[in-house]
């Protein structure tokens, strides 16, 4: 791919560079340079691609599942998801030998054979189902979401329609996703599966898009035939693993084209009704989805454009790295804290969306340290504070430089993350506030209410709290006062 590409296929990668606004392509877990130096657009040339970017949007969008209506239990689901607030993301596979993320094949140019040859030296004997998803519920989440293909192609399941993957090419030779699923159940942990659309391996996905262009594949192929390949695998996870809590779709953004979303879709929800799609978009939205999913940014904070008013009715999903990778790198070391990882979740929830932490395994499918004393670490936070997200909303106030509420019924969490004098002023809230308590210790918080709004008296703060919680109980309704 160079610079002078034209066409849909320049404006979706224009489109790319614009959403990140760096000069550069950044995607799910990587930037990516360009090969060449990207042109100079000036005001008008970016206004330009921007409307060829929206006018490819708009062709995606009306390829996708016109007219759908979720079911019942699809609506009760995305109620679920709501409520659930917390998951945990992995991205393990083939490419975790290298020890260099999951972009490791792009970024490394590896051709195909040299791909392959990874495959069996992938043997990773120390995998414990049981161990990955008792991590997930020490912390605190309801569910995990897995990467069952990433954009190398290769998958960690039996799938039937090619061998590149865990069980035909590697001397593991066992599913991954089949014991995972397993351990799900007998946990009461829900699993999403995550599914790239962008394939870097297969030799029909063609036309190239802006990313793995120089694996040695042929430079033919028919897209059709390839859409034919995922919708096959697609259907083995649904029809294959029991029931699913839906598919995190990933690469869309790679390139244009028609992408038979409608189809794919369609078949999604009449195999598994309940089964949520969401689609790595950061609030670009196609008809059909039933998430919003926001890569490393919260809703509403960054790419307002994208951050379209019909996403935000969809429930969303923030998900977030521990480190700066995706998949396992052995020299990221810049771990980001418990605490910040705890504000992050917390901002999420003020914003009414879901936290989702990725750990990446390392090729011995355990999951280092560092990454386990931090999930343990938000789990005992929530532990103490769940009630303060769990099951909630975003609450009456929208966030603030100190800090974000959450809701649930009658009580409005006040999560303080960046204050320090005793008095807080917030604005009027919807109904009068009767108590008003800390939530660690239930000990009464003093509260002024004018017609202005209500200002806090807060108590001294413990060192090293990360979130001085605060919980007001609201009046009833009017029509709950009155029965």
């Amino acid at each position: 791919m160079t610079s002078r590409r034209s066409g849909v296929q320049g404006a979706a990668r224009e489109h790319a560079a614009l959403r990140r606004s760096d000069g550069s392509l950044r995607s799910h877990g990587a930037r990516l340079r360009w090969r060449v130096p990207p042109p100079r657009l000036a005001t008008q040339g970016r206004a330009v691609s921007l409307a060829l970017a929206l006018a490819l949007a708009s062709a995606s969008a009306a390829s996708a599942q016109a007219g759908y209506t979720p079911s019942a239990a699809n609506l009760a689901a995305r109620e679920w998801f709501q409520d659930a607030k917390f998951g945990m993301f992995i991205h393990w596979g083939v490419y975790s030998l290298l020890q260099d993320d999951a972009w490791v094949s792009n970024n490394r140019q590896l051709r195909i054979p040299e791909l392959e040859s990874l495959a069996p030296q992938f043997n990773p004997t120390s995998f414990n189902a049981a161990a990955w998803v008792g991590l997930a519920k020490a912390a605190g989440a309801r569910y995990i979401t897995v990467t069952t293909k990433h954009h190398d192609g290769f998958a960690i399941f039996d799938t039937q329609v090619s061998d590149w993957d865990i069980v035909d090419r590697t001397p593991y030779r066992r599913d991954v996703i089949r014991m995972l699923a397993d351990e799900c159940r007998r946990q009461d942990i829900r699993l999403f599966v995550y599914y790239s659309q962008l394939d870097w391996h297969h030799p029909d996905y063609f036309p190239r898009g802006g990313t793995g262009g120089n694996t040695g594949r042929p430079e033919s192929g028919d897209f059709g035939r390839y859409l034919d390949f995922l919708d096959a695998q697609v259907r083995e996870l649904l029809t294959n693993y029991g029931p699913l809590a839906g598919i995190w779709f990933d690469g869309q953004w790679d390139k244009g084209g028609d992408w038979r979303l409608g189809q794919t879709y369609r078949m999604i929800h009449d195999l598994q009704p309940a089964a949520l799609i969401g689609s790595n978009h950061n609030g670009w939205f196609n008809t059909g989805e039933d998430i919003a999913l926001f890569e490393r940014m919260l809703p509403g904070t960054q790419n307002a454009r994208l951050d379209s008013a019909r996403a935000r009715r969809l429930p969303m999903e923030m998900s977030q790295t521990i480190n700066g990778s995706w998949g396992f790198r052995l020299w990221d070391r810049d771990h980001k804290s418990t605490a910040r990882l705890i504000r992050e979740l917390v901002e999420a929830a003020g914003q009414d969306a879901n936290f989702l932490l990725n750990v990446g395994p390392m090729p011995t499918g355990e999951i280092q340290p560092e990454f386990v004393e931090r999930m343990r670490g938000i789990g005992a936070w929530l532990q103490r504070h769940g009630e303060s997200i769990y099951g909630t909303r975003g609450g009456p106030i929208a966030p603030r430089p100190w800090g974000v509420t959450t809701q649930r019924g009658d009580r409005v969490y006040v999560h303080v993350l960046d204050w320090r004098d005793p008095p807080l002023a917030l604005p009027a809230l919807p109904r009068r506030v009767r108590a008003a308590t800390l939530l660690a210790d239930g000990s009464r918080v003093a509260f002024r209410e004018t017609a202005e709004g209500v200002t806090l008296t807060l108590p001294p703060r413990p060192a090293g709290e990360v979130d001085q919680v605060v919980v007001l109980e609201l009046a009833p309704a009017a029509r709950e006062s009155r029965r």
